[in-house]
């Protein structure tokens, strides 16, 4: 009898794309993740080649879904926009993720942010940032020839993103490179309301315009050309001023 071994293969490696981990412990925790994500996706909004994410599982290694972590933001220049169940390293040409930033809750341990902090300076992440907001306390690191250091005023414009940092006031502040605060999501809808607010002002009042030369129009035919002239000319003058 002939035996023949039975051919195998390595079993799949499945990348899970949820740690079972709530993305923010508090409501200030989650504004906080939701003001950057969102602000720097609208402020890399017409670049198709800078990837956004919030609360996203990153694996940098192939093969090893046990090397995994999930920034709470994270910026990736050079991969395209779209939806993804999680960052595979070795299906984004290898890049990582350049910018990470991470927002602080009383749930979170030094330990925890230590080995954090060699997970981004291992598989590197250009810039790294964390901020605790019930502290008002701001950090970051920047990577040089010897990996991530930390770095020693936080006034601070980051290389990559060119947004820049304010801690003079009681909370942490963003400004874009036009110098334009980042907002929150209700801060811009109040914005867009008070602009459509005074888009409709004025149209009301270029309606108004409209109706009252139409109504001089209409007098203007009932009177000698003349003096008709001599009307028009001071009514221009007074819808001018």
């Amino acid at each position: 009898m002939v035996s023949q071994s039975l051919a195998t293969t390595p079993a799949e490696v499945i990348y899970p794309e949820s740690d079972g981990k709530p993305m923010a412990d508090n409501t200030k925790q989650f504004r906080w993740i939701l003001v950057i994500e969102q602000n720097l996706d609208w402020l890399y909004a017409d670049d198709p080649n800078v990837f956004v994410a919030g609360d996203l599982l990153w694996y940098p290694v192939k093969g090893r879904n046990t090397i995994v972590t999930a920034p709470d933001v994270m910026v990736a220049f050079g991969r395209p926009k779209g939806d993804r169940g999680s960052y595979k390293q070795w299906e984004e040409d290898n890049i990582p993720p350049q910018v990470v930033f991470e927002i602080l809750s009383p749930s979170n341990s030094s330990t925890e942010m230590d080995k954090k902090l060699l997970f981004y300076d291992r598989y590197g992440v250009d810039e790294y940032y964390i901020y605790d907001p019930d502290k008002n306390t701001f950090r970051g690191w920047l990577r040089t020839d010897d990996g991530l250091d930390a770095i020693g005023e936080m006034a601070w414009v980051s290389p990559r993103l060119s947004i820049r940092f304010d801690m003079s006031g009681e909370e942490l502040q963003i400004y874009r490179p036009d110098g334009s605060k980042f907002f929150s999501y209700a801060e811009v809808n109040a914005q867009l309301e008070q602009e459509k607010q005074r888009a409709e002002q004025e149209k009301q009042r270029a309606e108004q315009v409209q109706q009252e030369l139409e109504a001089e129009r209409q007098r203007w035919h009932r009177v000698p050309a003349q003096g008709a002239i001599a009307k028009l000319r001071r009514y221009i003058t007074k819808v001018s001023r």
